[in-house]
Parts: structure tokens; sequence; C-alpha cells
């Protein structure tokens, strides 16, 4: 039998979002409904709510989430009803080339649920990147569903599911940053202290990480930053040098999304290093850069999409590693929030007065 249940809806562009009684369906096959216990507030969300992302309103926003399924559709066999997971937006499907081709990861066929999610009137929404997870219960397709220890607290796991992941996966996955490397972190947001996070589990020896905000950078001494660099008072590119001898870095992440900023990673790598955008850009946005400075410098240019992760491999790992001490996922938890206090909690991410306000159930 459907369900009834609170949930925030952006209705339409730039509106203020709203706690609407959201109707979820029994789940189909390949579907399964979760109780969301804890799900993080992310830039998407009000990139959804602003309209910057699609104009298929009303969004049922949220997706950085953990929680329990409680009921699966015909032929799930993954998860079962009970199972602790977090809920992921990138659910693989196994059969296109690049699943074929051993790079799940790139996958170009990832899905979600078929049935639609309606408000109490019967209007279809939208969930934010297929989950919809600020809400007491969301329908997701099963294989955006994975397990993990249930020994861990919720506000804290729900973080891999976008932001943590997407810094921590362009260090170790995108960047491959190694043993001894030198590495560099412009923007230290959410995702990118997450980077910094990341290139220390990975035995980076030397982090220098890049802000505007001295409130950021000493989260990010906190999560593994060996030197720290306001580029308010000096200019990153000529600090990033001086810190490596004169070279630059051999791994850079850009994790803003804006063209001076990408730039500045760019001319701050090493000759033969890594750049790594895991910030996301706006469609408006335009990149310049001499193409023989490019050819010149060698190395390479990627970009970094939820942190080429593998949830089915890289979620239990990170827990793991959470529960035995040895990364801190409760370091980007600012403070928990009820369901009520997301319109705020936009406000103090845009302040930058927090790394994650995240919604407990």
């Amino acid at each position: 039998m459907a369900q009834e249940v609170r949930g925030v809806v952006a209705p339409g562009r730039g509106e203020r979002v709203r706690i609407e009684t959201v109707t979820v369906p029994d789940p189909g096959p390949g579907e399964a409904v979760v109780r969301v216990q804890a799900c993080g507030v992310c830039h998407t969300d009000l990139h959804y709510r602003q309209g910057g992302i699609g104009e298929d309103f009303p969004y049922l926003l949220g997706h950085e989430a953990a929680g329990l399924v409680e009921e699966v559709g015909e032929g799930v066999t993954e998860v079962a009803p009970g199972d602790f997971v977090i809920l992921n937006w990138r659910a693989v499907c196994g059969r296109c080339r690049a699943c074929l081709r051993g790079r799940p990861w790139y996958c170009f066929d990832t899905h979600n649920a078929r049935q639609k999610m309606t408000t109490a009137s019967g209007t279809a929404l939208t969930p934010a990147l297929g989950i919809g997870a600020f809400a007491e219960k969301t329908l997701v397709a099963a294989g955006q569903c994975t397990k993990v220890d249930p020994s861990v607290s919720p506000s804290v796991a729900g973080l891999l599911g976008c932001g943590v992941m997407a810094g921590i996966g362009a260090a170790v996955n995108t960047g491959a940053v190694g043993r001894g490397d030198s590495v560099a972190v412009i923007g230290c947001g959410g995702v990118g202290n997450a980077a910094v996070a990341g290139a220390r589990l990975a035995g980076a020896a030397r982090i220098i990480a890049v802000d505007l905000d001295d409130r950021k950078l000493a989260t990010a001494s906190a999560l593994g930053a060996t030197h720290t660099v306001n580029s308010r008072n000096q200019d990153p590119v000529e600090a990033i040098r001086k810190l490596t001898g004169g070279h630059g870095a051999d791994v850079v992440i850009e994790a803003v999304g804006r063209p001076e900023t990408y730039r500045q990673a760019f001319y701050a790598r090493d000759l033969a290093g890594t750049v790594v955008l895991v910030g996301v850009p706006t469609p408006e946005m335009r990149l310049e850069i001499p193409l023989l400075d490019v050819f010149g410098r060698g190395g390479a240019l990627k970009s970094s999409w939820y942190g080429d992760c593998l949830p089915s491999r890289d979620f239990p790992m990170l827990i793991d590693l959470h529960l035995q001490g040895r990364l801190d996922l409760g370091a980007f938890v600012s403070e928990t929030i009820a369901l009520d206090e997301i319109e705020d909690a936009f406000d103090r991410m845009q302040d930058g007065d927090v790394l994650r306000s995240v919604v407990v159930m």
C-alpha cells in the first residue's frame, strides 16, 4: 500500500522550499523503499531549487543520505528489508560498454526508480539526482542502495552519498595520488576538504589547502593539510610553487568550478602534473588557456564526476576506515537539523558557516 510521508519540495525556480505530504508507492520490480535516517544539505540541492540544473519542477530535494531498507520489489536480491544502506545516484547497469570494459564508474546507463512519487494532490515529483531523500521515506532503484556496516552513525554515513565521496574520490581515484606526492586543493568547502582527507589517506607528503576563508583552512589543517594558503592575501600559484621547490604540485584538485580557479590549478601543477576538476561549473562558463601551454606542459587534465567512485567498492571501504579511526567523517558534520530547517541551512551554507548541515529524521 502506498505511504504518505513528509518531504521537502522545491515548487518552482527560486521559490522557497516547503514541507509537503509525499506519496511513496509500493516498490515495483527492481525498486526499494528506504526509510531515511539522515540526509546532508548539499549545494546541488540549492542548485535544483534555484533552477540551475533543470526545469522539471516540482523537485523532491535531498540525495546525500543513509537509512534502512523497508521494502523491496520483485527481483531484488542485492538488498533486503532491514539492511542499512547509503544511497547513491550512480546505479550502474553492468551491460554498457563502460561496464563491460571494467570501468563501471563511467557507466553510460545508470538508472533510477521507474515509478514516480507524488504530492498529495497527485502531482508527479522529480527526485533530486534520482533519490529525493529530504523525506521520511523515498523510492529508489535497488541498485542505488549500498549496504555498509550498520554500526556507523547515519549522519556521517550519508555524506559518502555525494560530497565527501566526490572529494575523496577526486584525490584517490581520479588524481591517483600516491605516497610522497605533493597535492594542492583549491577550494576547501565540503568537497575540497574531503579531497584533503583523501590525499592524506593516499599518503601524500605535502598537502596544500587554498581558500579565501580562514575557517575552512583551519578545517583543512585538521583533516590533513600540511600547509594553507589564503588566496585573498597571496597569489595561490606562486604560493604553491614556493611550497613545492618551485616546481608546482604533482596533483592539483580544483574544487570550486570556476574558470579563474581552474586556471590557477593549471599553472600551479608540476610540468607533467595532473589537474582534477571536481568543482561543478555552470553552463555559461568558458575557459581560455593558450593551447601552446597545454601542449608544452604535458601531464593530464581530468574531470572527476562523483569521484569516479564505484559505490559497491568504495562506500564499505571508507566506512570501515572511519570505524577504525583512520577517516574522520564526523569532522564534516557542522550541525544536525530538522526537516523544516533546510532553508536556513542553505543560507548558512552560502555564507560559508558550515561544511555540512545534516537533516536527522
